[in-house]
């Protein structure tokens, strides 16, 4: 965990926005440099050394996220823009036209936007809300949800706001006794600990590099080998078919490939395939135990003050959301910048949440694991006097 590793980490700021996107270590930057400056072709539409080289990149990053993840196969790695591009393929190019009229798919009000939206684009379906015990999602609060109506649920490992775990293992193993898929939004989990989806079982998965330390316009799609062979491509176009001669006659290559049409992010994908391997060195165990330390340390301090309500007291990842009493989210985060603290107020894309916490916003710190004890007493220290706040808004 060098913290020389990351150029932005030179700067004179104090980074807490980890979940919105994370810095990049040089390694990773390099990388891209190097895909630009040395062999920048692109791919699958070169008979020549520099295109094979980008060829032999791309399904190098094709096995380094599949090892990432314990994918059993190759073809259920699908590269995407991101998580949202993820999610939108496998609600309209699977369950679109998998579900049928009055069926049931289960979500929280927790959710990231992506994880709500196109689901409610589907006017056919029903869309419920597992309700939550103390902003937690528990197995037999899933259990008394489900109806012989429900055919998904799609959750999110970790929320982006209160930081809560699910038990996403009992979940799968329960769903799928009553026939129903599970849909795992894991943008604020895989970055943060180790992610297997053959254990988990889940039928789809989805994240983003660009909050692993990697690129930004890049994600990933997993989803088991039987159900991305029935999901209908999104987007077509070249590199995506074998053949097309007329409206009757239209071939389409086999996984993943049928699902990446056009030039897909070659400079993101190399560029993942290093925070792969960035995340790996380090240990994604050690990431998590440092963050639930960090937590602990940040949690046992800001108790302690009394104009800060914190929303997730309890809770399993490196995100802390809190209010300053009687000062709108926003301006604390104004006011934390202009000492070099880079914080996110609001609603993080989590609109419905606010029929659970009763919060229209929330001020949210979201760490990782080059974030230090320092940076956490430089926090504290700002916010513990709330009448510097209410002073320095002005």
């Amino acid at each position: 965990m060098n913290v020389k590793d990351f150029p932005m980490l030179r700067k004179d700021i104090i980074y807490f926005d980890n979940g919105a996107t994370t810095f990049k270590p040089q390694q990773v930057i390099d990388k891209i440099r190097e895909y630009y400056e040395d062999y920048s072709a692109n791919s699958g539409r070169g008979e020549y050394d520099i295109a094979f080289r980008v060829d032999k990149e791309i399904n190098d990053a094709r096995w380094a996220v599949k090892n990432f993840i314990n994918a059993r196969y190759l073809e259920e790695i699908v590269f995407t823009s991101g998580t949202t591009n993820s999610l939108n393929m496998i609600v309209n190019g699977f369950f679109k036209d998998n579900l049928e009229d009055g069926d049931e798919v289960l979500i929280t009000e927790a959710e990231h936007a992506s994880n709500v939206i196109p689901w409610y684009m589907l006017k056919n379906i029903v869309v419920k809300n597992i309700p939550l015990l103390n902003n937690y999602v528990t197995l037999d609060n899933v259990i008394k949800t489900i109806t012989p109506k429900t055919k998904v649920i799609s959750l999110a490992g970790i929320t982006n706001v209160l930081g809560d775990r699910r038990p996403i293992k009992e979940i799968c193993e329960y769903a799928h006794q009553h026939n129903i898929f599970v849909v795992l939004d894991g943008a604020q989990m895989v970055p943060h600990e180790k992610v297997d989806v053959i254990d988990l079982d889940v039928d789809f998965l989805a994240f983003s590099g660009h909050k692993m330390c990697g690129p930004t316009g890049i994600g990933v799609l997993y989803g088991k080998k039987e159900l991305l062979e029935e999901m209908i491509p999104q987007n077509y176009g070249g590199g995506m078919n074998e053949s097309f001669d007329d409206q009757e006659h239209v071939y389409l290559k086999d996984l993943p490939e049928r699902l990446e049409a056009g030039t897909i992010n070659i400079a993101g994908i190399i560029g993942l395939k290093e925070s792969i391997k960035y995340l790996t060195n380090i240990g994604m165990d050690n990431i998590a135990d440092y963050e639930m330390k960090l937590r602990k340390y940040l949690i046992d301090k800001l108790i302690k003050i009394k104009h800060i309500d914190i929303l997730n007291i309890e809770g399993d990842s490196g995100i802390v959301s809190f209010n300053v009493d009687g000062i709108f989210a926003q301006d604390v985060a104004y006011y934390l910048n202009k000492h070099h603290v880079c914080v996110r107020a609001g609603s993080h894309c989590a609109k419905n949440l606010k029929f659970v916490t009763h919060k229209n916003s929330s001020v949210r710190i979201s760490m990782y694991f080059y974030n230090t004890y320092e940076d956490i007493d430089k926090l504290v220290d700002l916010l513990k006097d709330k009448d510097r706040i209410l002073e320095e808004m002005i």
